[in-house]
């Protein structure tokens, strides 16, 4: 009796090591997985690039230039849907808002302002602005590139973009003297660009976003 009494405890004792062991290997792996912390942190970061990346594009946004075409519209008025040149003066004319200047401001300023203007005939009203056709940005790229000319683009574009748009430079273009030309109300403002630097990863701020009549000039 006593023999078998001793055998029966120490295989009780075996399988409840066993049993010890597995639960105690399963408790490891599952603690030590750190998976779902990776998770939230990628998605928490991706995040913060999009909203980063998003207000870089709305101040980026599209302002109208001379030539555009823009579509125009008032919710349940057939009447007031119209699409409408941008003259070269920048001015439109619009039933209910008479000339309103549009040049160099966004789809949705000119929005707002023809909303102003036809409130007094139509309270309310629900005004629907966007460019359709995009004509008034335009820059120039002129000197020794492959391709030099004006350039009308759908988009925003900086001086290396730009520089590529005119066919890169020639082989005996000066890297480190060109230059960005400004028209503005108080004359010409000129703006270095070191491509020389920028091929390097130095001096990126000088690599600035071309605003509609800027000339690139590559000596």
């Amino acid at each position: 009796m006593t023999m078998k009494k001793t055998l029966s405890q120490l295989g009780a004792f075996a399988v409840l090591g066993l049993i010890v062991a597995l639960v105690g290997g399963c408790t490891a792996f599952n603690g030590g997985d750190p998976e779902p912390r990776r998770t939230t942190s990628n998605a928490t970061s991706g995040s913060a690039a999009g909203a980063a990346e998003r207000a870089q594009m709305s101040r980026a946004e599209y302002r109208i230039g001379p030539e555009d075409v823009l579509e125009i519209s008032v919710w349940q008025e057939e009447d007031l849907r119209r699409e409408v040149l941008v003259r070269p003066d920048g001015g439109i004319s619009f039933p209910l808002a008479g000339d309103v200047m549009v040049a160099g401001r966004t789809a949705e300023e000119v929005r707002e302002e023809l909303t102003r203007r036809i409130d007094a005939y139509i309270p309310d009203a629900m005004v629907n602005v966007s460019v359709v056709t995009v004509s008034g940005y335009q820059i120039y790229v002129l000197g020794k590139v492959n391709n030099p000319g004006q350039f009308t683009v759908g988009r925003y574009v900086d001086v290396v973009q730009a520089l590529t748009l005119a066919g890169g430079l020639t082989p005996f273009a000066s890297e480190r003297r060109i230059s960005v030309i400004r028209r503005t109300a108080d004359g010409e403002e000129v703006f270095p660009f070191n491509y020389s630097d920028v091929k390097r990863g130095q001096g990126l701020r000088q690599n600035r976003i071309l605003q509609s009549g800027d000339v690139v000039l590559v000596p």
